[in-house]
């Protein structure tokens, strides 16, 4: 008799646990998700958190990743209801000149934006957009020989290169302004080695599939994911917190969609003393302070070009934008904080009364901070929106010990789950050739701590789950 109660076991309903938890189910084995909050989705959640009728994101927002991503590709969520909106530009970048610089759909019309720097920008950018589909699948995921070398080779030598490396090709202060606040995803020090990696993918997966919106929140994502799941047969627990192996039904697979402080918490008496003390040596980034805000009228941006984008970057040029990074990572608040704003109920409805916006936003911290920035973060709108404070109706704050509570995942605020940096990209969260497998046998970490990284794309999930297969169901 078969002494399984499931096939496999998925700890966290994060859009990584729910993507390997869909893989596997895919493959017709048993699955069996748990959550230790009363609602799925990890970072996909919306609920009302300023006034009744405004929902807010309480972490992710927009999700260019979640269209760019191969895996996401493959599966049929808008039959389980997820629609997507897009703004009329992806992302705007304003300066205090008053002008912006610009994201478009269009890689043309975004190179003619930037004058002298069109053909720096176009040399930068349209290689990638043309080959990103055939490199995704190895670009987002573990280090191994890519199906086209030629184009990864390519992608990899400007990847690998600091963002403020990259700015050097731009004569103009309104491109480099651009790419540094696509670069600033990153969270970490523009100067780091592949810190321009992700402004890269940004910038292309923008120009590919845009930077959407989904209706009615981000929580449509995870429930659009967990009903195809358990459309396949699968199951889901919610109100159970894992703090021990014991808790969990025997499976031949358990599947952590936790960070390694977690891990080790729960499971840390299994694993072999050299694995564990790589485990203790992973490195956690930033943090971040977040704010939502209620709105009674649109936030009032000087450009034009920001009132029609979903994603507002603010931080004015290069040079201020990679100085807040710098700061933030050596453990020092900056005055003028980056900022990245979302202002989704612009272009989904759902998000507030009629006449009414959300708004939200979020700046870098050092990790674990408890530094109220509200002021810093409220000021650096209302320099490129005056009259901003008028229309703040309500407002709920995040610090990074809020965040983390929120989100066990985010230790000290970080998002992304432990920065990717050059030391960090490949072996998260060991050095390993399969860095989704632990020392023991049945066990698999398969969160935003393995490749690719942080971002609402589903591959770390999706290749933890292709480990499993290998391993155990092939």
């Amino acid at each position: 008799m078969n002494k399984y109660e499931y096939d496999a076991v998925v700890v966290g309903s994060g859009p990584n646990g729910l993507a390997a938890a869909i893989t596997l189910q895919r493959k017709g084995l048993s699955v069996l998700v748990l959550e230790a909050k009363d609602t799925i989705g990890g970072g996909l959640r919306t609920k009302e958190l300023t006034l009744p009728g405004f929902r807010h994101d309480v972490c992710s927002a927009i999700h260019p990743m979640a269209v760019g991503s191969p895996f996401f590709a493959g599966l049929p969520l808008e039959e389980f209801g997820l629609q997507f909106v897009h703004a009329p530009i992806a992302a705007a970048h304003p300066f205090d000149s008053g002008e912006a610089a610009i994201l478009s759909r269009s890689l043309e019309l975004t190179a003619d934006s930037l004058g002298i720097d069109r053909n720096a920008y176009l040399k930068l950018i349209e290689p990638l957009v043309k080959s990103w589909t055939n490199i995704a699948p190895d670009a987002m995921g573990p280090l191994r020989f890519p199906k086209y070398p030629l184009q990864m080779a390519a992608f990899g030598l400007n990847a690998l290169r600091s963002a403020d490396c990259i700015s050097q090709r731009f004569k103009t202060e309104k491109a480099k302004g651009l790419w540094a606040g696509m670069s600033a995803h990153a969270i970490q020090p523009l100067t780091n080695w592949a810190s321009a990696a992700i402004g890269l993918v940004l910038s292309a997966v923008g120009h590919i599939h845009g930077w959407p919106i989904p209706v009615g929140g981000s929580q449509s994502i995870a429930d659009a994911l967990a009903a195809y799941f358990i459309s396949l047969g699968g199951k889901i627990q919610t109100g159970i917190e894992i703090t021990s192996l014991k808790q969990i039904p025997f499976a031949k697979a358990v599947l952590f969609d936790v960070t390694p402080k977690q891990l080790l918490n729960i499971a840390e008496e299994e694993f072999t003393p050299f694995y564990r003390k790589q485990l203790e040596r992973y490195r956690y980034g930033m943090g971040v302070f977040k704010i939502d805000w209620a709105l009674s009228d649109p936030v009032p941006f000087k450009s034009p070009s920001c009132r029609q984008a979903g994603t507002v970057h603010l931080g004015n040029t290069f040079k201020e934008i990679a100085l807040s990074e710098h700061l933030s990572s050596s453990g020092v608040h900056p005055e003028k904080p980056f900022v990245l704003l979302a202002q989704q109920s612009s272009f989904d409805r759902t998000r507030a009364p009629e006449g009414k916006h959300t708004v939200w936003a979020y700046c870098h911290v050092p990790n674990g901070s408890t530094v109220d920035m509200t002021q810093a973060i409220e000021k650096q709108v209302e320099r490129f929106a005056p009259g901003f404070r008028d229309t703040i109706l309500a407002k709920q704050t995040m610090n990074t010990h809020q965040i983390q509570a929120y989100n066990p995942n985010y230790i000290g605020g970080d998002i992304n789950g432990g920065i990717i940096d050059i030391r960090q990209l490949y072996t998260r969260p060991s050095l390993s050739l399969s860095p989704y497998r632990t020392s023991k046998a049945g066990i698999y970490i398969c969160s935003s701590s393995t490749p690719p990284g942080g971002g609402v794309h589903g591959m770390c999930g999706y290749h933890a789950a292709q480990t499993v297969m290998k391993d155990l169901f092939n």
